[in-house]
């Protein structure tokens, strides 16, 4: 976990913004035959949108508010079937529109993935076999489970995948989900207890933080969130594992990158065709942990 100075000054970034009704920054948009909630920010509308990928439920960035907030900050998501949601501005109009038009979203939809970063994950496989036969991985913030769904269709039936999120998530063949927060001690420990004694060779992280279009709170968030899935690779690593964890271009970015060239043997960033260009949004790949 973060400590010292760095910790104090993420812990009063976020105490800085408050959330008086969590309705307001929740949109409605229907894919496929679902339902789903997008977030939209109140302050920078579309901040969102420059890294969710849309077809995940609440999950890529809702999920990350509760992670970072935890119990001191905890709030409930108002029921869209019973709660009105408040009227779509223009931009937001704007943003739904290009998100329906989006060939990365309509090819999610068209070959049943459940989230267009899907195709990040695929470009990154494709270019470095992270997924190799007999592969065992964490997945990180899951939901909705596009990443967990990639990677078990990539090992096949004999696939060995962990994946927790604190938000609810339909089932996979060959991956174990556990629900809840897993900074807390009692669902770590139900993570651990299904990865086993064995360590294992990939954790993959999609997490990413609610956005408030604030820069001073937004990138102390995903920076500490960065650091929540280093340290968890530490933790459950094999030496010569792999992590793939999703970061933003800011104050802080160049110490992750510093931390994690002292653990893993090569260290590299990458920015998927399927990661919009606008968004500071990109992809620390860590390989051969413990070999530097």
């Amino acid at each position: 976990m973060a400590c010292g100075p760095h910790r104090e000054r993420i812990e009063r970034s976020a105490a800085d913004v408050a959330v008086a009704d969590t309705r307001t920054h929740l949109d409605e948009f229907v894919v496929g035959e679902g339902t789903v909630q997008l977030v939209r920010d109140t302050i920078r509308e579309a901040a969102v949108a420059e890294h969710d990928d849309g077809i995940e439920a609440v999950g890529e960035a809702s999920q990350m508010f509760f992670l970072l907030f935890g119990e001191r900050h905890r709030v409930i998501i108002g029921n869209p079937a019973r709660d009105p949601m408040p009227k779509r501005t223009k931009s937001s109009a704007r943003w739904l529109a290009e998100h329906a038009n989006d060939e990365f979203v309509k090819r999610a939809q068209r070959e049943g993935w459940r989230s267009r970063a899907v195709f990040k994950l695929e470009e990154i496989q494709q270019r470095e076999r992270l997924l190799r036969p007999g592969v065992r991985c964490v997945d990180l913030g899951a939901a909705p489970g596009s990443w967990s769904q990639f990677a078990a269709r990539t090992l096949g039936p004999a696939c060995r995948i962990v994946a927790t999120d604190i938000l609810p998530m339909d089932a996979i063949p060959g991956v174990e989900f556990v629900l809840g927060d897993f900074r807390e001690a009692s669902v770590l420990e139900q993570v651990l207890d299904r990865v086993g004694s064995d360590k294992i060779d990939l954790v993959l992280s999609d997490m990413a933080p609610n956005m408030a279009g604030i820069d001073a709170v937004d990138q102390p968030r995903s920076m500490y969130l960065a650091e929540l899935a280093l340290e968890f690779a530490d933790r459950v690593l094999a030496p010569g594992g792999d992590l793939l964890v999703k970061l933003f271009q800011g104050d802080g970015f160049d110490r992750i990158i510093k931390d994690a060239r002292r653990r893993y043997g090569r260290v590299v960033t990458k920015k998927p065709k399927a990661s919009r260009t606008r968004s500071p949004e990109i992809y620390l790949l860590a390989r051969q942990f413990g070999m530097v």
